[in-house]
């Protein structure tokens, strides 16, 4: 405190030096000049003080965020352990169908798996909001590259469809927003024609569904 009064009155006595002596004029504006930088130092006290006081603020919101309670080793484990699980077993399909150019393991799939493993209350994992968007999305990509042909507008027509698909029928999960443009840029995928709307996507989560059921059983009945 004293090292900003001193701050302070620095500031003010800057002005001196521009009054020169024995001018009445400049002597009476001694008051006003004082009474000006007195007013410019508080302000810019007031401002140091609040911007500290805001990243103060900024910082505590933060810590509020961090996960509390820490999660237990089960709710890390199982998880983790389901995800690898439905992955390998989705791959050694992929090897199983490699003669006919088909994967299982398409990228949504691993969106799919993060939500359904790691959040399974939240809204996205809900299975009539899964397999609801992930049929009507795909089916979407089909429709929009029958349409477009290959390109930005099949893509961005494709993608805003879904958005609306989703929200009209209440189906919100975010990884199906992303199947009409793997079929639009996957031609592997384009002789499935509206197959494509059962697989890989709704196929791959009913497998995925399956797992998760069976991780959830686990973790209620043996956790560490």
């Amino acid at each position: 405190m004293a090292i900003q009064v001193r701050a302070m009155s620095f500031h003010c006595l800057s002005f001196l030096p521009r009054i020169k002596k024995n001018s009445k004029e400049n002597a009476a504006a001694l008051p006003t000049l004082l009474y000006i930088s007195s007013r410019r130092t508080i302000r810019s006290l007031v401002r140091s003080s609040t911007d500290s006081s805001s990243s103060s603020g900024r910082w505590e919101e933060f810590l509020k965020q961090l996960p509390t309670p820490i999660p237990c080793l089960s709710d890390v484990i199982w998880p983790s352990a389901g995800a690898f699980a439905a992955m390998a077993i989705l791959g050694r399909l992929d090897q199983l169908w490699a003669h006919k150019g088909l994967s299982f393991t398409i990228a949504p799939v691993g969106a799919v798996c993060a939500v359904l493993f790691a959040a399974p209350k939240s809204p996205a994992a809900q299975k009539y909001n899964m397999f609801v968007a992930q049929i009507g999305c795909a089916a979407i990509g089909v429709l929009a590259l029958s349409i477009f042909g290959p390109g930005w507008l099949a893509r961005a027509t494709a993608l805003a469809a879904s958005i609306a698909f989703m929200t009209v029928t209440g189906s919100i999960h975010p990884p199906a927003a992303s199947l009409p443009i793997l079929f639009i840029d996957g031609a592997k995928f384009h002789h499935l024609n509206l197959w494509y709307a059962l697989f890989p996507g709704a196929t791959g989560c009913l497998l995925i569904c399956l797992i998760q059921e069976v991780v959830t059983f686990l973790k209620s009945n043996y956790r560490f």
